[in-house]
């Protein structure tokens, strides 16, 4: 029982790991441009006005193509 249980503990440690690199910033997109999406996305570029203002400028453009 106890090896099972470290194991579901080396898999949850691992998955922790493996999540916590998938963080960075958000990438342009229909769903990030939009919404609940884009206000999330913009929580990352506090401080960064030249990156936020790059991004807004990408979704605008994403923005235009779908005909929004």
């Amino acid at each position: 029982m106890k090896f099972k249980s470290g194991i579901l503990f080396l898999g949850v440690i691992g998955l922790n790991i493996a999540l916590a690199g998938c963080s960075g910033p958000p990438t342009p997109s229909a769903a990030n441009c939009s919404g609940r999406g884009l206000e999330v996305a913009l929580s990352n570029f506090r401080g960064d006005e030249v990156a936020r203002q790059a991004y807004m400028d990408k979704c605008d453009e994403i923005n235009a193509a779908a005909g929004k």
